[in-house]
C-alpha cells in the first residue's frame, strides 16, 4: 500500500498528529508540528511508515533526537517499521512556525521570529521585542545562543536576557 501524492490517507493523519506531538528537544515547549519541521507521514505498506522531516538549518544536531523520538512513539503505537528520512527542499523557514509555537516561545521566554508576509507592507524595523517586558529597546549580546538559531539578547528596560529566534 503505496499512497500517492494525494491528500493523506486516514491513517496517515493519525501518524502524523502523533509524530508532530513530539516535542522539539532543544525547545521542549513547541512539538514539531508547531515548529514546521515535519513534512509528511506516508503509509508505504502495511506496518511500515516513512517519515518526513526538514531541519531547521542543514547543520542541527537535533534531527537524530527528533527522529529517535518520532520512531519510538510510532513504535508504541504498533508501528514496527519507521523510516525518518531529512528532506532539505523546501527549505524550513521560521516562516514555518505556526501562531501556537510562536505563542509558546514567547511565553517561555524565548522572542519568537517575527513573521513574514509577501502580501502589504514590508516592515522596516530591526526591533525584537521583549517577551519579559514588551520592550523593543533590546540590544543583541551575541550571533548565537544556547542554539546556532537562536541569538542572546538583552532588554534594556527590565535588564533581563533572552533568546531571540533567528528569522530564516
Amino acid at each position: 500500500m503505496v499512497t500517492g501524492t494525494g491528500e493523506p490517507t486516514a491513517l496517515e493523519s493519525e501518524l502524523r498528529a502523533l509524530a508532530g506531538s513530539v516535542l522539539d528537544p532543544e525547545l521542549p515547549v513547541v512539538t514539531l508540528e508547531e515548529l514546521g519541521v515535519l513534512r509528511a507521514v506516508h503509509v508505504s505498506g502495511p506496518g511500515r511508515v516513512e517519515v518526513e522531516l526538514t531541519p531547521t538549518y542543514t547543520g542541527c544536531p537535533a534531527i537524530e533526537a527528533m527522529s529517535s523520538d518520532i520512531e519510538q512513539v510510532l513504535h508504541e503505537h504498533g508501528i514496527p517499521d519507521v523510516t525518518v528520512v531529512t528532506v532539505l527542499s523546501p527549505a524550513w523557514s521560521t516562516d514555518d512556525i505556526s501562531a501556537e509555537g510562536r505563542r509558546k516561545l514567547a511565553e517561555f521566554g524565548i522572542a519568537p521570529p517575527r513573521p513574514h508576509s509577501t502580501d502589504g507592507p514590508v516592515p522596516l524595523t530591526l526591533a525584537i521585542r521583549c517577551p519579559h517586558c514588551g520592550s523593543t529597546d533590546t540590544e543583541l549580546l551575541s550571533r548565537f545562543s544556547s542554539t546556532a538559531c537562536k541569538a542572546l539578547r538583552r532588554c534594556s528596560v527590565c535588564r533581563e536576557p533572552f533568546d531571540h529566534f533567528k528569522e530564516l
